[in-house]
This record gives C-alpha cells, sequence and structure tokens, in this order.
C-alpha cells in the first residue's frame, strides 16, 4: 500500500505543479480561466487527493494501533512522523477552504470575494504544503526503491521552492489587484 501511495503522491505532485502554475498565471492575469482541460484536472487532483488521505488516515491509524499495543508513544523520536500527519492535516484543511475560495455560483473555480483572511489561509496553504512535500520526500522515494535521496535532493526542492514561491507570489499578487488597483 505503501507503494501505491507513493506513486499516487507523485500524479498528486505532478498535478498540483500544472495547477500551481496555472492558477498562479490566471491570478496574475496572464491566462484565461474556465478551461475545461484545467477543470477536470482540478476534479481529478482532488479525487487523488481524496484517495490520498484515505491511505494516510488507514496508515496512521495502524501506527496508533502499534504506538497501543507497545505501550509507549516514542513521541519524540518520532516527531517527523507526526509532522507529516500533522501537515496533511493541516494542509487538508486548507485545501478544502482554497476550493470554498475560488468555487463560483454557477461555474467551478470563479473567484469570490479575496481580501486579508482569504490571503492568509491560501498562504498557509502553500506553507502547510511546503512542510509536508519536502517532509515526505524521504520516504517517497524509499517506498519507490530509491534508497539514495543526495542525487534526487536539490532538483526536488528547487522545483518545489520555485513552484511554491510562485504561486504564493500569485495569491500576494492577486490581492494587491483586487483591492487596491
Amino acid at each position: 500500500m505503501r507503494k501505491f501511495n507513493a506513486i499516487l503522491s507523485m500524479a498528486i505532485v505532478a498535478m498540483f505543479l500544472v495547477h500551481g502554475v496555472a492558477g498562479g498565471l490566471q491570478l496574475f492575469g496572464l491566462m484565461a480561466g474556465g478551461d475545461s482541460f484545467l477543470t477536470y484536472i482540478s476534479w481529478a487532483l482532488l479525487v487523488l487527493i481524496g484517495i490520498h488521505i484515505i491511505i494516510g488516515v488507514k496508515l496512521t491509524a495502524d501506527s496508533l494501533k502499534a504506538i497501543r499495543l507497545s505501550g509507549t508513544s516514542y513521541f519524540g523520536p518520532n516527531k517527523l512522523f507526526w509532522a507529516r500527519r500533522i501537515s496533511g492535516f493541516a494542509a487538508m484543511l486548507f485545501i478544502a477552504i482554497h476550493v470554498i475560495i475560488f468555487m463560483g455560483r454557477s461555474e467551478p473555480y470563479r473567484l469570490n470575494l479575496f481580501e486579508g483572511i482569504q490571503l492568509a489561509s491560501q498562504i498557509l496553504m502553500v506553507i502547510a504544503l511546503a512542510i509536508h512535500l519536502t517532509s515526505n520526500i524521504r520516504p517517497s522515494m524509499v517506498s519507490l526503491g530509491r534508497r539514495e535521496l543526495r542525487p534526487y535532493a536539490a532538483d526536488i526542492l528547487v522545483v518545489l521552492s520555485v513552484i511554491m514561491l510562485f504561486t504564493a507570489m500569485a495569491f500576494a499578487g492577486y490581492y494587491i489587484r483586487w483591492n487596491v488597483l
């Protein structure tokens, strides 16, 4: 199940990168919104995230069961494990807020109000996703059969950092366009 979840995670990351870049270009006004292909990608992304959540809940429940049976939590040595779970939960909440913010009355992903609280929630989503993605690189690579992370780490981190920064800048830029210009 871990290997399937790792493959699923890679598909989610790829679709997220497309969604983040396309959405950022739309927020900057450089790309027209309403493309049905991008809408299908967004819905498919949500479905894959839902499957990822179900698998994550099952794996976490298995871990909690093992903790209960062992009689000790090992919370200190397992901080990274819990950071992954907590950041995933936070990302899940902020993704739900993202969908609500960008879901219109008649057509999907049309922006309604975008003020300070919406901006803050979207920046927090980017942060939660950044923490969740970076903390899960090693376990995903191991699940995919790659024991050595060093050859890929710099490339993965650069790509994720650039996309995350671009996405956060797009939200901030749209906030400025919405409220200042």
